[in-house]
Protein backbone atom coordinates (compact mmCIF):
# COMPACT_ATOMS: atom_id res chain seq x y z
CA UNK A 1 0.00 0.00 0.00
CA UNK A 2 1.46 3.36 -1.02
CA UNK A 3 -0.90 5.58 0.96
CA UNK A 4 -2.99 4.59 3.96
CA UNK A 5 -5.05 7.55 5.16
CA UNK A 6 -6.98 7.17 8.41
CA UNK A 7 -9.57 9.15 10.38
CA UNK A 8 -9.04 12.56 8.75
CA UNK A 9 -11.05 15.31 10.41
CA UNK A 10 -11.19 19.02 9.64
CA UNK A 11 -13.46 21.84 10.80
CA UNK A 12 -13.63 25.51 9.93
CA UNK A 13 -15.14 27.20 12.94
CA UNK A 14 -18.26 25.23 13.75
CA UNK A 15 -18.46 23.69 10.29
CA UNK A 16 -17.18 20.11 10.26
CA UNK A 17 -15.93 19.67 6.69
CA UNK A 18 -14.24 16.25 7.02
CA UNK A 19 -15.66 13.58 9.32
CA UNK A 20 -13.42 10.56 9.82
CA UNK A 21 -12.32 10.05 6.19
CA UNK A 22 -10.34 6.88 5.44
CA UNK A 23 -8.70 5.89 2.15
CA UNK A 24 -6.19 3.34 0.81
CA UNK A 25 -4.24 3.98 -2.40
CA UNK A 26 -1.95 1.56 -4.19
CA UNK A 27 1.01 2.36 -6.41
CA UNK A 28 -0.22 3.26 -9.89
CA UNK A 29 -3.83 3.86 -8.82
CA UNK A 30 -5.84 6.63 -10.45
CA UNK A 31 -8.30 7.55 -7.71
CA UNK A 32 -11.07 9.95 -8.72
CA UNK A 33 -13.03 11.71 -5.99
CA UNK A 34 -16.52 12.84 -6.97
CA UNK A 35 -19.18 14.67 -5.04
CA UNK A 36 -21.27 17.84 -4.81
CA UNK A 37 -19.74 21.21 -3.97
CA UNK A 38 -19.05 21.51 -0.27
CA UNK A 39 -18.58 17.79 0.25
CA UNK A 40 -14.99 18.19 1.51
CA UNK A 41 -13.15 16.89 -1.57
CA UNK A 42 -10.74 19.79 -2.03
CA UNK A 43 -10.14 20.18 1.71
CA UNK A 44 -9.23 16.51 1.93
CA UNK A 45 -6.76 16.83 -0.94
CA UNK A 46 -5.17 19.94 0.58
CA UNK A 47 -4.77 18.19 3.94
CA UNK A 48 -2.72 15.46 2.26
CA UNK A 49 -0.17 18.04 1.06
CA UNK A 50 -0.40 20.23 4.19
CA UNK A 51 -1.90 23.18 2.35
CA UNK A 52 -4.49 22.77 5.10
CA UNK A 53 -3.77 21.27 8.50
CA UNK A 54 -6.19 18.57 9.54
CA UNK A 55 -7.61 18.54 13.05
CA UNK A 56 -6.93 14.82 13.25
CA UNK A 57 -5.89 11.83 11.22
CA UNK A 58 -2.89 9.78 10.18
CA UNK A 59 -1.04 9.44 6.90
CA UNK A 60 1.03 6.34 6.26
CA UNK A 61 3.05 7.06 3.12
CA UNK A 62 4.98 3.93 2.20
CA UNK A 63 5.68 3.22 5.89
CA UNK A 64 6.33 6.87 6.82
CA UNK A 65 3.70 7.52 9.49
CA UNK A 66 2.62 11.12 10.09
CA UNK A 67 0.09 12.63 12.48
CA UNK A 68 -1.77 15.01 10.14
CA UNK A 69 -2.74 17.33 12.99
CA UNK A 70 0.83 17.97 14.18
CA UNK A 71 3.42 17.18 11.48
CA UNK A 72 7.01 18.29 11.89
CA UNK A 73 8.57 20.59 9.30
CA UNK A 74 10.77 17.68 8.25
CA UNK A 75 7.70 15.51 7.65
CA UNK A 76 5.98 18.25 5.65
CA UNK A 77 9.07 18.70 3.46
CA UNK A 78 9.33 14.95 2.98
CA UNK A 79 5.72 14.63 1.79
CA UNK A 80 5.99 17.64 -0.50
CA UNK A 81 9.12 16.21 -2.10
CA UNK A 82 7.26 12.99 -2.88
CA UNK A 83 4.05 14.61 -4.14
CA UNK A 84 3.00 17.36 -6.53
CA UNK A 85 -0.15 19.49 -6.56
CA UNK A 86 -2.01 20.75 -9.63
CA UNK A 87 -4.24 23.68 -8.73
CA UNK A 88 -7.58 24.83 -10.16
CA UNK A 89 -6.25 28.22 -11.26
CA UNK A 90 -2.80 27.26 -12.62
CA UNK A 91 -0.79 29.34 -10.06
CA UNK A 92 1.85 30.29 -12.64
CA UNK A 93 4.24 33.21 -12.22
CA UNK A 94 3.17 35.84 -14.76
CA UNK A 95 6.72 37.20 -15.17
CA UNK A 96 8.29 33.83 -15.96
CA UNK A 97 8.16 31.74 -19.12
CA UNK A 98 6.53 28.34 -19.28
CA UNK A 99 9.91 26.66 -18.91
CA UNK A 100 10.92 28.90 -16.00
CA UNK A 101 7.63 28.12 -14.25
CA UNK A 102 8.40 24.42 -14.60
CA UNK A 103 12.05 24.59 -13.54
CA UNK A 104 11.78 27.04 -10.63
CA UNK A 105 10.70 24.38 -8.16
CA UNK A 106 13.58 22.17 -9.27
CA UNK A 107 16.36 24.74 -8.87
CA UNK A 108 15.07 26.68 -5.87
CA UNK A 109 13.03 24.03 -4.09
CA UNK A 110 15.18 20.97 -4.75
CA UNK A 111 18.66 22.30 -5.45
CA UNK A 112 18.91 20.76 -8.93
CA UNK A 113 21.39 22.33 -11.32
CA UNK A 114 20.02 24.67 -13.97
CA UNK A 115 21.21 22.41 -16.75
CA UNK A 116 19.46 19.32 -15.35
CA UNK A 117 16.37 21.38 -14.49
CA UNK A 118 16.18 22.65 -18.07
CA UNK A 119 16.40 19.11 -19.45
CA UNK A 120 13.70 17.86 -17.09
CA UNK A 121 11.58 20.92 -17.74
CA UNK A 122 11.69 20.51 -21.50
CA UNK A 123 10.94 16.80 -21.18
CA UNK A 124 7.92 17.60 -19.01
CA UNK A 125 6.66 20.23 -21.46
CA UNK A 126 7.12 17.69 -24.24
CA UNK A 127 4.88 15.26 -22.35
CA UNK A 128 2.07 17.80 -22.25
CA UNK A 129 2.59 18.89 -25.86
CA UNK A 130 4.04 22.33 -25.11
CA UNK A 131 7.75 22.09 -25.81
CA UNK A 132 7.30 24.64 -28.60
CA UNK A 133 5.80 27.07 -26.05
CA UNK A 134 8.71 26.86 -23.59
CA UNK A 135 9.63 30.54 -24.01
CA UNK A 136 6.05 31.83 -23.91
CA UNK A 137 4.75 33.76 -20.91
CA UNK A 138 1.42 32.82 -19.28
CA UNK A 139 -0.29 35.82 -20.91
CA UNK A 140 0.63 34.36 -24.30
CA UNK A 141 -0.98 30.99 -23.50
CA UNK A 142 -4.60 29.88 -23.42
CA UNK A 143 -6.10 28.72 -20.14
CA UNK A 144 -5.77 25.11 -21.24
CA UNK A 145 -2.11 25.61 -22.13
CA UNK A 146 -1.47 27.28 -18.78
CA UNK A 147 -3.00 24.32 -16.98
CA UNK A 148 -0.85 21.95 -19.04
CA UNK A 149 2.19 23.96 -17.88
CA UNK A 150 0.93 23.41 -14.34
CA UNK A 151 0.81 19.68 -15.02
CA UNK A 152 4.30 19.78 -16.55
CA UNK A 153 5.54 21.51 -13.40
CA UNK A 154 4.12 18.63 -11.36
CA UNK A 155 5.57 15.98 -13.67
CA UNK A 156 9.05 17.56 -13.69
CA UNK A 157 9.64 16.92 -9.99
CA UNK A 158 9.08 13.19 -10.64
CA UNK A 159 6.67 12.72 -7.73
CA UNK A 160 5.31 9.45 -6.46
CA UNK A 161 1.82 10.94 -6.31
CA UNK A 162 0.19 13.83 -8.18
CA UNK A 163 -2.80 15.53 -6.55
CA UNK A 164 -5.21 17.24 -8.97
CA UNK A 165 -7.70 19.73 -7.53
CA UNK A 166 -10.45 20.16 -10.15
CA UNK A 167 -7.86 20.91 -12.86
CA UNK A 168 -10.46 21.78 -15.52
CA UNK A 169 -12.90 23.83 -13.44
CA UNK A 170 -11.45 27.21 -14.48
CA UNK A 171 -11.33 26.37 -18.19
CA UNK A 172 -13.69 27.22 -21.00
CA UNK A 173 -15.47 24.05 -22.17
CA UNK A 174 -13.56 23.84 -25.45
CA UNK A 175 -10.24 23.75 -23.59
CA UNK A 176 -11.13 20.95 -21.16
CA UNK A 177 -10.46 18.09 -23.57
CA UNK A 178 -6.77 18.86 -24.10
CA UNK A 179 -6.07 18.90 -20.37
CA UNK A 180 -7.98 15.68 -19.74
CA UNK A 181 -6.16 14.01 -22.62
CA UNK A 182 -2.81 14.90 -21.03
CA UNK A 183 -3.96 13.48 -17.70
CA UNK A 184 -5.24 10.34 -19.40
CA UNK A 185 -1.89 9.88 -21.14
CA UNK A 186 -0.02 10.27 -17.85
CA UNK A 187 -2.20 7.66 -16.21
CA UNK A 188 -1.95 5.14 -19.03
CA UNK A 189 1.65 5.57 -20.18
CA UNK A 190 3.56 6.69 -17.13
CA UNK A 191 1.68 4.68 -14.53
CA UNK A 192 1.62 7.76 -12.32
CA UNK A 193 -0.30 7.45 -9.05
CA UNK A 194 -2.97 10.15 -9.17
CA UNK A 195 -5.67 11.44 -6.84
CA UNK A 196 -8.08 13.57 -8.84
CA UNK A 197 -10.91 15.73 -7.56
CA UNK A 198 -13.08 16.45 -10.59
CA UNK A 199 -16.57 16.85 -11.99
CA UNK A 200 -15.52 15.31 -15.31
CA UNK A 201 -17.58 12.13 -15.35
CA UNK A 202 -16.26 10.87 -18.70
CA UNK A 203 -12.67 11.05 -17.41
CA UNK A 204 -13.66 9.21 -14.24
CA UNK A 205 -15.37 6.44 -16.19
CA UNK A 206 -12.54 5.96 -18.67
CA UNK A 207 -9.43 6.43 -16.53
CA UNK A 208 -10.13 5.84 -12.84
CA UNK A 209 -9.02 2.59 -11.27
CA UNK A 210 -11.05 3.53 -8.19
CA UNK A 211 -13.89 6.03 -7.73
CA UNK A 212 -14.85 7.60 -4.41
CA UNK A 213 -18.10 9.48 -3.90
CA UNK A 214 -18.07 12.02 -1.05
CA UNK A 215 -20.92 14.05 0.43
CA UNK A 216 -21.24 16.05 3.64
CA UNK A 217 -17.66 15.33 4.70
CA UNK A 218 -17.80 11.55 4.51
CA UNK A 219 -17.13 8.84 1.95
CA UNK A 220 -20.58 7.63 0.99
CA UNK A 221 -19.48 4.94 -1.43
CA UNK A 222 -16.42 3.70 -3.31
CA UNK A 223 -15.59 1.09 -5.88
CA UNK A 224 -14.57 0.60 -9.49
CA UNK A 225 -15.82 3.06 -12.10
CA UNK A 226 -18.08 0.31 -13.40
CA UNK A 227 -19.59 -0.25 -9.96
CA UNK A 228 -20.16 3.40 -9.15
CA UNK A 229 -21.57 4.44 -12.50
CA UNK A 230 -23.74 1.42 -13.29
CA UNK A 231 -24.70 -0.16 -9.99
CA UNK A 232 -24.24 2.26 -7.07
CA UNK A 233 -25.45 0.88 -3.75
CA UNK A 234 -26.28 4.12 -1.96
CA UNK A 235 -29.28 6.35 -2.60
CA UNK A 236 -27.13 9.47 -2.17
CA UNK A 237 -24.85 8.29 -4.99
CA UNK A 238 -27.78 7.52 -7.25
CA UNK A 239 -29.29 10.95 -6.64
CA UNK A 240 -25.98 12.62 -7.52
CA UNK A 241 -25.59 10.64 -10.74
CA UNK A 242 -29.16 11.36 -11.81
CA UNK A 243 -28.50 15.08 -11.34
CA UNK A 244 -25.09 15.15 -13.03
CA UNK A 245 -25.84 12.65 -15.82
CA UNK A 246 -29.60 12.95 -16.38
CA UNK A 247 -29.47 11.61 -19.95
CA UNK A 248 -27.01 8.80 -19.32
CA UNK A 249 -27.73 7.43 -15.87
CA UNK A 250 -30.83 5.37 -15.21
CA UNK A 251 -31.41 4.26 -11.63
CA UNK A 252 -31.14 0.43 -11.64
CA UNK A 253 -34.05 0.34 -9.23
CA UNK A 254 -36.42 1.74 -11.88
CA UNK A 255 -35.09 -0.06 -14.95
CA UNK A 256 -37.66 -2.13 -16.79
Amino acid sequence: MLLDIKHVRKSFGGNEVLKDVNMEIKQGDVVVILGPSGSGKTTFLRCLNFLEHADGGELDFDELKIDLSSPSQKEVRSIRKRTAFVFQNYNLFANKTALENVTLGLTVGRGISREEARERGLAALRKVGLEDRADFYPSQLSGGQQQRVGIARAVAVQPEVILFDEPTSALDPELVGDVLQVMKKLAQEAGTTMIVVTHEMKFAREVASHVIFMADGVIVEEGSAEDIFTRPREERTRTFLQRILPEEYVDPAIRI
